[in-house]
């Protein structure tokens, strides 16, 4: 069931996941979109300030998106449409075999100035694995449209 601009309240909250994520998949991303020595050669990561292969901060954000899309944000009316990105940020880097999880929070809430028939949420996402790291904090703004 899609919501509106309307049922939603700051401190509402939203969870997605479980998404799990492989070393084969962390090094196909990188090939196609990221292709850096610690996102694709094993060998090359041992040697980085990682220490081991590690995913991109990118693909890390697609998946996040995945689960946003799944239900770590509101089932607006049209799907999720992105306004812009305030912050991102990926303290803890992504392995292969990890599984995350992401949970959101309405942070802040707006009609649009300019157009009556939406709204802007901020939305703040933080995905964690599954020892409970922190490995992305995104903040962004959703335009989510109001009842006619």
């Amino acid at each position: 069931m899609s919501v509106y601009f309307d049922d939603l309240a700051v401190g509402q909250t939203f969870h997605g996941g479980p998404q799990s994520v492989t070393r084969d998949e962390l090094v196909e991303f990188a090939q196609r979109f990221d292709p850096q020595p610690q996102h694709l050669d094993e060998h090359l990561a041992a040697a980085s300030m990682f220490g081991e292969l590690v995913a991109s901060g990118w693909h890390t954000a697609a998946l996040t998106m995945r689960m946003l899309v799944d239900g770590a944000s509101p089932r607006v009316e049209g799907g999720v449409i992105g306004a812009g990105i305030d912050d991102i940020k990926w303290p803890t880097p992504v392995r292969g075999g990890d599984v995350l999880e992401a949970m959101s929070e309405i942070v802040e809430m707006r009609p649009s100035r300019s157009r009556a028939d939406r709204g802007l949420i901020k939305l703040r996402t933080t995905t964690r694995n599954q020892n409970g790291a922190v490995v992305q904090v995104l903040t962004a703004n959703i335009v989510v449209p109001r009842r006619g």
